[in-house]
């Protein structure tokens, strides 16, 4: 207990140094809140009220963002499954699962919007490289989580099939996949939900969708439109979290 205790002390204290240094390294200055009534004043005097003439290219626009996550997300899935197979300790050999881990963690550690600068020079501008961008970005991110609910899983059932002579690909498709279906599709609304925040940042680039509307309304000051459209990317974002609460609550 007298242990627990100084761990607890060590851990508490180290903590408090930390955040310390960190407020110090960023100069943060917390009497510049005093300045936070000319947001109020801004927001007032230039962003209301909404200007409702964009409202209809918002929506169509902000269908696209839904599509690019949608799309993105889906095939990034679909990529991702089997690589979160091979990187999984209780399934692949450990030199294959080095590798995909690796290759897993490369495509995590790219930022989208890095992968969507590079496929904006390929391909050109739309949402053709805001799609390719997200999947590269998603593919790393599932696989590393699928991988570790592949590892998670109860083994009883792959005793039972490996003693009847399945292969291991038998094992995983039908001693681990069932198991671990409802908890994937979970992780798949998590992740599309975050592609459509990531879109909205890629429109930036001109990837399409309503975040490229939304910048261009910023480039030109346009702020009573930029209202109208941030609304409607709250309604986007409220929308899709219905949504992903209706597919899990099916799931369970």
């Amino acid at each position: 207990m007298l242990w627990l205790k100084k761990s607890t002390v060590a851990l508490g204290t180290a903590l408090a140094v930390l955040l310390a240094l960190s407020w110090i390294g960023l100069e943060l200055d917390v009497t510049k809140f005093a300045a936070a009534a000319n947001i109020v004043v801004f927001l007032r005097n230039d962003w209301l009220p909404p200007d409702w003439s964009v409202l209809g290219d918002a929506v169509r626009l902000s269908i696209d963002t839904l599509m690019i996550a949608f799309l993105s997300t889906f095939f990034a899935l679909l990529i991702a499954l089997p690589l979160s197979f091979l990187a999984a300790g209780n399934v692949a050999t450990p030199w294959l699962r080095g590798a995909v881990r690796a290759f897993l963690s490369f495509l995590r550690s790219v930022p989208e919007i890095v992968f969507g600068l590079l496929f904006v020079v390929a391909v050109g501008l739309g949402p053709f490289p805001a799609v390719l961008a997200i999947l590269l970005h998603n593919v790393g991110v599932l696989g590393k989580l699928v991988s570790e609910l592949v590892e998670a899983a109860d083994p009883a059932p792959q005793e039972a099939l490996r003693a009847a002579g399945a292969s291991r690909g038998m094992e995983a498709l039908y001693g681990i996949l069932p198991q671990i279906a409802p908890n994937v599709v979970s992780q798949y609304f998590y992740r599309f939900e975050v592609a459509i925040r990531t879109s909205l940042i890629l429109g930036f680039i001109g990837a399409g969708g309503i975040g490229q509307q939304l910048f261009m309304h910023f480039k030109i000051f346009k702020y009573a439109q930029v209202t109208v459209d941030v609304i409607v990317i709250m309604a986007l974002v409220l929308l899709a979290d219905a949504l992903s609460a209706w597919a899990r609550r099916k799931m369970i």
